[in-house]
């Protein structure tokens, strides 16, 4: 077997909690301290792989038909562990995850249960996906890495005519596999294309925005833009912050609308117009109906 799956498996038993050393040289090796133990033959090749999927709390798990084998998983490792009379609590009686965000809506569209199977297959699929951006859902063929959780929300992380894309399993209407294997891109892999994708979600942007923030504000602010927003200045002040916003379009600005005049935006000019044009506009829509 490869160094790589060697290297793989104990740092799997290393996260299981079991006491692994390793001893370098030509006489050298891994050994495990004595009084510790677990059999790996009583843990399933299905209940291994479900122990892999770190992050997930247990409604994600449920999402993916995986909670089952997991807790089994668990229950066998937790077995083995010897007991101590002054052992500290477990982390599991201690720690709580949920990693959904605040007021999340239930999930509609597709499920991840109903498309991890295709995606495991390795086949391609052909999708309608329901963008907000679209007047109409669009009929795609898309070569997938595999499914990506983040912030609660899932994701289909897939090539679509070789560009990464990432798709919300929420607006995926429709789906059905094709009968030819993915085609995906020489080297990489689920975890290289979604961080890929977040970088840029984060980072790559086509209008900069500079701005005063309330001092009652800012910390909303950097709540909702997070790494959108730089503070050029950390001071405390009584005219407020002065930041700068970064926007994938000049669209997107109106994500600053929310915060009415606790936002002040001097630049650019086109951002400012737009502002306008969107407050007014509302305005409008919201003026009182005419007596008759």
């Amino acid at each position: 077997m490869s160094l790589r799956t060697i290297t793989r498996d104990l740092n799997w038993l290393r996260d299981a909690g079991l006491p692994v050393t390793a001893h370098r040289g030509r006489l050298g090796g891994v050994t495990m301290l004595p009084g510790s133990g677990l059999d790996l033959t009583r843990l399933t090749p299905g209940e291994r792989d479900h122990l892999s999927l770190t992050g997930l709390d247990e409604k994600q798990r449920a999402e993916l038909n995986a909670s089952v084998e997991s807790r089994r998983a668990l229950s066998k490792i937790a077995a083995a562990q010897p007991r101590r009379v002054h052992e500290l609590l477990p982390l599991t009686d201690v720690v709580h995850v949920d990693s959904r965000p605040w007021h999340q809506a239930r999930a509609s569209g597709t499920t991840p249960a109903s498309l991890i199977g295709a995606v495991r297959r390795g086949r391609r699929l052909r999708i309608e996906y329901d963008s907000p951006r679209d007047s109409c859902p669009r009929d795609l063929l898309v070569d997938p890495y595999g499914l990506f959780a983040k912030a609660g929300i899932w994701y289909l992380v897939a090539d679509c005519a070789r560009v990464p894309r990432m798709y919300r399993l929420e607006r995926i209407t429709t789906w059905k596999e094709v009968d030819q294997p993915r085609r995906i891109r020489e080297s990489q892999t689920l975890a290289t294309v979604a961080a890929a994708l977040i970088d840029q979600w984060e980072h790559n942007h086509a209008i900069e925005v500079s701005a005063t923030v309330d001092q009652t504000q800012i910390e909303r602010a950097q709540r909702i833009f997070g790494l959108r927003l730089v503070r050029e200045d950390h001071e405390e002040s009584a005219t407020g912050h002065k930041v700068t916003i970064r926007f994938l379009q000049l669209e997107d600005v109106r994500a600053l609308l929310p915060f009415g005049s606790a936002i002040t935006v001097h630049g650019p000019t086109e951002a400012r117009a737009h502002l306008r044009d969107l407050a007014t506009d509302l305005a409008h829509h919201y003026a009182p109906s005419p007596t008759s």
